[in-house]
């Protein structure tokens, strides 16, 4: 995003973090209302592009946001979104990604209170392994022609009673409104923003054989210290890498496996 939209995605994150602070709001709910809202502004272009026209008086927008929007959703959801047609943002579809974002990070709250946020987080990067290895499994969460119901019974079928209700949610509204990402991405993202729900950073680990409890922790900690901040590791074991540990962090790789030195070596060796 832009700086417009930025600033104005960063004002409505603190005034959903102060909402959701109050031990009455509701964020599960709170995150279903703010779906169905990404919803409607991603299927009504006309209505996001007057809801962002910086010709438009802010206090206009937010009033038509505020009548739109009355009965549909709580009191609490559509004083958020009336918040944020108040500010400027630089296109229309900031403003429809942004409400998703916050949407997600509701979920995350709620997943918080309850003390499942790291179930949730390990859930997420999980089931986008297992998106990753099954060729089938991924055509048959993005076919098109398949209905929305179609893929919300298959997510049911392989996720219902095996994850937490608050995984199950974010997967089936990835899933069911992409609104053009791909399914990766997308789960990348809801990873991303678990990790700041406690200002944590994450780790992808592979590794040969399965780190003991000891192992985790010291490396949580010596990647701590690297980047400064705290970190969560997403662990994954992979046979192939003959050995040692290969670590992901954003687009920075450290390689430490026997099957990258061998590469290396190749490499060397054909130069």
């Amino acid at each position: 995003m832009n700086g417009a939209s930025r600033e104005a995605l960063a004002a409505a994150r603190e005034r959903l973090d102060a909402l959701t602070d109050s031990t009455s709001a509701d964020a599960a709910k709170l995150a279903g209302e703010l779906a169905a809202v990404t919803a409607l502004l991603d299927r009504e272009v006309s209505l996001r592009r007057v809801l962002t026209d910086p010709a438009q008086p802010g206090e206009a927008k937010a009033e038509l946001a505020g009548r739109l929007l009355s009965g549909q959703v709580s009191g609490p959801a559509a004083d958020l979104v009336s918040g944020m047609v108040r500010s400027r943002w630089s296109q229309p579809r900031d403003l429809v990604d942004s409400v998703e974002e916050l949407a997600a990070i509701a979920e995350l709250t709620a997943a918080q209170r309850n003390g499942t946020l790291d179930d949730v987080e390990d859930e997420l990067f999980r089931f986008g392994r297992i998106v990753e290895s099954s060729t089938g499994l991924r055509a048959a969460l993005t076919d098109r022609s398949a209905t929305v119901s179609a893929r919300t019974a298959l997510l049911g079928e392989l996720l219902g009673g095996r994850a937490d209700p608050a995984t199950e949610r974010l997967v089936v509204r990835l899933v069911t409104q992409p609104r053009g990402r791909s399914l990766e991405a997308g789960l990348q993202t809801l990873s991303r923003l678990a990790a700041a729900r406690r200002d944590r950073m994450v780790a992808v680990v592979t590794s040969a054989v399965p780190l003991t409890d000891g192992q985790k922790r010291r490396l949580g900690a010596a990647l701590a210290k690297l980047y400064g901040h705290p970190m969560h590791l997403n662990l994954d074991v992979d046979p192939e890498v003959l050995g040692g540990i290969s670590v992901r962090v954003g687009d920075e790789i450290i390689n430490g496996t026997v099957a990258d030195r061998l590469a290396e070596a190749e490499r060397r060796l054909a130069g």
